[in-house]
């Protein structure tokens, strides 16, 4: 359980304590680690809290092997530099779906109505991104475990956006397909068109669903063709009934867990920077949710992870 609940407005990150070790370990299997040498972005950048100082908050609360996903050019080197220097830290890569349509040259308007912001690395053209990106993970080894985050997000981006999502999505499963890696799938208002797309396509033999947001189509997609669903925060807010009704019929073994941390923090959090110390909010909320006590679950959801992603050392539990 949370042992400290926020103050009204309170913005600042949680305590280290904040939330309760959990009763075995379990891995974030998407979170989004700051890279050294960038500019701090996303809630919590007022006042940063380094890599380092993250996943020693996260092994002290039994989170202690994270997936941080690196979907944006600049953030490819630093990331998997943290993979080599961090204890229990993995990659994925790849270009995000809105980051896709900036790289195309797309400038819409989606129905965020927000206007897009190109920055300087959009100059290099989508094709040549993805020459490089496929040259960065064949030489990283084992530090990347994923292909991802990679899909569509039909919130961001007009028709034109849609198209170039799409043919993005397509040359990243082929990708993830080659190299023999997980997919993690970004889905932002796009759960069919991310369907029609795996399908037509064929989708990588460990296919996750990030920030699993679909409703029962979706879920029973995933259970029809052993597509991973990875939980995280919102199946803590109460007007997410529908989501936990989805979530529910699917497989307890295609189960995952995740923050997507700096954003989606579980329910007594928000409005709060998230990270992985505070997973075990999420994953006790789950195993409530699935009548599993938290030692079970955490055992489940930790032997889906090695399954999906395979093992690599974690880091030690702070004395």
């Amino acid at each position: 359980m949370s042992r400290k609940r926020r103050a009204p407005g309170e913005r600042s990150w949680p305590p280290a304590d904040a939330v309760a070790p959990l009763a075995a370990p379990v891995t974030d299997n998407h979170t989004h680690l700051p890279v050294p040498g960038l500019p701090p972005s996303g809630p919590g950048a007022d006042a940063p809290l380094s890599a380092a100082e993250l996943v020693e908050r996260a092994a002290a609360r039994g989170i202690r092997r994270i997936i941080t996903s690196a979907c944006e050019a600049p953030t490819w080197e630093g990331s998997l530099a943290l993979a080599r220097e961090l204890p229990g830290v993995r990659v994925a890569l790849a270009i995000h779906p809105n980051e896709a349509v900036l790289h195309a040259g797309v400038r819409e308007m989606g129905p965020d109505g927000l206007e897009p912001r190109a920055e300087e690395h959009h100059d290099e053209p989508l094709d040549e991104a993805m020459s490089r990106l496929e040259a960065l993970i064949r030489g990283a080894g084992d530090a990347v475990v994923a292909v991802g985050e990679t899909g569509m997000d039909l919130f961001r981006t007009g028709e034109r956006g849609a198209a170039v999502q799409r043919e993005a999505f397509r040359a990243h499963i082929a990708l993830a397909k080659e190299l023999g890696l997980p997919l993690q799938i970004h889905d932002r208002e796009a759960h069919e068109a991310c369907a029609e797309v795996l399908l037509a396509d064929g989708a990588p033999e460990r296919t996750v669903l990030h920030c699993f947001s679909g409703g029962q189509a979706l879920a029973q997609a995933c259970a029809e063709h052993h597509w991973y669903a990875s939980i995280a925060g919102p199946l803590t807010y109460p007007s997410n009934g529908a989501l936990r009704d989805a979530v529910a019929t699917i497989p307890e073994e295609l189960l995952l867990v995740e923050t997507d941390a700096p954003y989606l923090p579980p329910k007594a959090w928000r409005g709060r920077p998230n990270a992985s110390y505070l997973m075990g909010d999420t994953v006790r909320f789950l195993a409530e949710q699935r009548g599993l006590d938290e030692r079970a679950m955490c055992e489940r959801l930790e032997a889906t992870t090695t399954e999906v992603y395979g093992d690599w050392p974690a880091a030690d539990a702070p004395r």
